[in-house]
């Protein structure tokens, strides 16, 4: 479906910054089944609705919300534990990527700076990127970490921090800079930072959607791919 409000139009980014799961790598599917045998594991069952409420959020939240919602928050380091490593392992056995996302990635490499912008742990994004064949064309992977002497703090989406420190580190103003998620938290981050951002997969809420520039419903859209050959050639921008 197609999004009519396309407010991207005339405009052109100088850098795309990613969000990984769910946009890149196809690997929602393993969050739920590592959230779901987390539960098993300790016995629980999850309330109606926690899929949707744990989408792309970050997995230390997401283990605390699990042991929350289970009323067991002294299990919120032992079950964020288990979920990573469940995750772990069923990412490693099966990296798969979006409909479009390779070809996608490939088409914009060398045109203009790329990173990716992840809620995940740098090993994680790192090691399904590289098994994806695509790690090598992106200059930057930003993930949230805790302050260390020398260096900031870079807080989990929603806050702004990753996608923020992304478009910094690939030389763009953040109103310069593209993001692309398929999550509403992740859109909230984007926005926060300052950028503006297109939303794949399945469409959400009219209210939702309207806070992209531009939904679609996977990176090989033909309006997507459109507006990406509107885009004026390298060296060509003001």
């Amino acid at each position: 479906m197609t999004d009519t409000t396309h407010t991207l139009t005339g405009w052109s980014p100088e850098a795309v910054v990613f969000d990984c799961d769910g946009t890149l790598m196809d690997t929602e599917s393993h969050w739920q089944d590592a959230r779901n045998q987390v539960f098993r594991d300790f016995g629980i069952r999850p309330a109606p609705g926690f899929a949707e409420r744990a989408k792309g959020v970050h997995y230390v939240d997401c283990g605390r919300l699990m042991a929350q919602e289970a009323d067991k928050p002294e299990l919120a380091a032992e079950m964020t534990g288990s979920l990573l490593h469940h995750f772990m392992v069923q990412v490693a056995e099966d990296p798969v990527t979006m409909p479009g996302a390779a070809d996608f990635v490939r088409r914009l490499s060398g045109r203009l700076p790329l990173a990716v912008a992840s809620n995940c742990p740098l090993q994680v994004v790192e090691s399904s990127l590289d098994r994806a064949g695509l790690l090598g064309h992106f200059e930057h992977i930003v993930v949230p970490s805790e302050e260390s002497p020398g260096h900031e703090t870079v807080r989990p989406k929603p806050w702004p921090d990753v996608y923020a420190r992304a478009a910094r580190l690939c030389g763009a103003a953040p109103r310069r800079a593209l993001a692309v998620e398929d999550s509403m938290t992740g859109i909230e981050s984007a926005l926060r930072a300052g950028l503006r951002v297109v939303g794949v997969g399945p469409r959400p809420r009219p209210e939702d959607a309207a806070r992209a520039g531009l939904w679609v419903s996977a990176l090989n859209a033909p309006e997507l791919s459109a507006w990406v050959d509107s885009w004026p050639a390298p060296g060509a921008r003001e």
